[in-house]
């Protein structure tokens, strides 16, 4: 049983990341001893990957669910697709802050930022561009700028952000995400990839303890959690999903 957040969508996810000022520390026995600890807590994630600029252990996708943990030089990511229940996802979130500062040597001074993201992505057979125009656009005065007799709508990616707090220590952005090419805009045959829908939460510091970070984590998940259902799904998600149904 997925959330209700992932019925609403095709592929519902909650990814994390810590951005830190300074490289991490890249020392094999470092490395190993910290997805060994991870390992010990969840133990389906047991697939060590290495890339060019980052290392992953991850769980193997099962019905359409994963887990993973990526080291880069600045940055810390985990994320969780289509979780049980959003208990389940911040489990995995949560651990990650309690372990890396003492496995990874991490001061508070290093500390840039910590993001939480909501992602819901929306399988669309139809221009992207053009179904998010039509549920977000449509009839506002923007609309008018995309007007054309012949053309074709080929880029309608909004970006909207503002500040929680008074000290704007906290931000929130809401963003979609087309995948529309020119090939097939020019071809009119589209393919079935998704429309995706991004609530990111992010604060920055000071921080004066790395023990805070699970404070940071709780807060941005309660108010993660507020804005999806308070604004997202109904101003977001619904328009953008009626839009898709309409198309066909």
């Amino acid at each position: 049983m997925t959330t209700s957040f992932g019925a609403l969508c095709t592929d519902f996810y909650i990814n994390q990341k810590l951005a830190l000022k300074m490289d991490l520390p890249a020392e094999r026995e470092t490395i190993l001893h910290m997805f060994d600890r991870v390992r010990a807590d969840v133990p389906q994630m047991d697939r060590f990957r290495r890339f060019p600029e980052e290392l992953v252990l991850e769980s193997k996708r099962r019905e359409g669910q994963q887990s993973w943990l990526e080291l880069s030089a600045q940055a810390v990511r985990t994320g969780v697709l289509n979780p049980s229940s959003l208990e389940d996802a911040h489990r995995l979130h949560r651990l990650i802050l309690e372990i890396c500062p003492y496995h990874l040597t991490i001061s508070p001074l290093d500390v840039d930022h910590l993001e939480l993201m909501l992602g819901f992505d929306l399988e669309c057979k139809a221009n992207h561009n053009e179904i998010v125009h039509d549920a977000l656009i449509a009839g506002t005065p923007l609309a008018g700028l995309l007007e054309s007799p012949e053309g074709k709508v080929s880029d309608v990616q909004p970006m909207l952000g503002m500040t929680l707090n008074r000290e704007c220590t906290q931000h929130a952005f809401f963003e979609v995400k087309t995948r529309t090419t020119q090939g097939e805009l020019r071809r009119g045959k589209y393919r079935g990839e998704p429309i995706s829908v991004y609530l990111t939460l992010r604060q920055s510091g000071p921080l004066e303890n790395v023990d805070q970070l699970a404070t940071w984590f709780d807060s941005l998940s309660r108010l993660a959690e507020q804005l999806a259902n308070e604004k997202l799904v109904p101003h977001l998600l619904n328009p953008i999903s009626r839009a898709i149904i309409g198309s066909v």
